[in-house]
């Protein structure tokens, strides 16, 4: 692995998500070849943690399908398949859309007092980490009241990994997003679901065609 890579994140305390993060993007721009090993103490040098949080981060990869395990070797960068990638928003574009309807009508003043103003956190944050964050708090808030654990269990485990860093990774992607968002918050604040659910559909639909494109012309903001 080289080490002219520089994936330092900053001094303050690292949290499990922002290691996956930068890790992750890392893979996804093709700084790191699928192949390549990863090896524990040279990504916690290089980014300035200890080996505890990078373990982890790799585990979390692997189950994302960006990292596996080979026998000798350790774990190491696996090949990104578009259609893993096809699959993950095609069922989050029914899935999502499902648990935001079983949400609506459950909605507290509090929760769309809160969308509003992640919405408007969003639109107005000048940090691509905070930006990750706090897309990640508007979409987790959408399906909130939904009394469904099954259903917001399959969300979760496929909802990690590349739809927590488009953001970063598709160009004009926030700009889009913000749009976007706004759009299936007015449908919601306007009463009418069946608008909202269809504007997350698009959404999703649209965020993952731009994502494959992002990954096949390796055009990183």
């Amino acid at each position: 692995m080289s080490n002219k890579l520089d994936l330092r994140i900053g001094d303050r305390e690292m949290l499990h998500n922002r290691v996956c993060s930068v890790l992750r993007r890392t893979i996804l721009k093709g700084d790191l070849e699928p192949g390549a090993r990863l090896v524990q103490t040279e990504l916690a040098e290089q980014i300035g943690v200890s080996r505890m949080p990078i373990r982890e981060a790799l585990r979390t990869l692997e189950l994302e399908g960006l990292v596996k395990n080979e026998p000798h070797k350790g774990a190491v960068v696996r090949a990104i398949q578009k259609e893993d990638i096809q699959e993950i928003y095609e069922l989050r574009s029914i899935l999502e859309p499902v648990a935001l309807r079983k949400s609506i009508e459950y909605y507290t003043k509090e929760d769309l007092d809160c969308l509003s103003k992640l919405h408007q956190e969003m639109v107005h944050s000048e940090s691509g980490e905070s930006y990750v964050e706090l897309n990640a708090d508007f979409h987790k808030l959408l399906f909130s009241r939904c009394n469904s654990p099954r259903l917001l269990g399959f969300i979760e485990t496929i909802s990690h990994g590349f739809a927590q860093d488009t953001p970063q990774i598709i160009p004009g992607q926030i700009q889009k997003s913000n749009k976007e968002h706004v759009a299936i918050l007015e449908a919601i604040l306007d009463g009418d679901g069946e608008k909202a659910t269809r504007f997350l559909a698009k959404h999703i639909e649209r965020t993952g065609k731009e994502l494959i494109a992002s990954l096949e012309n390796k055009d990183f903001q």
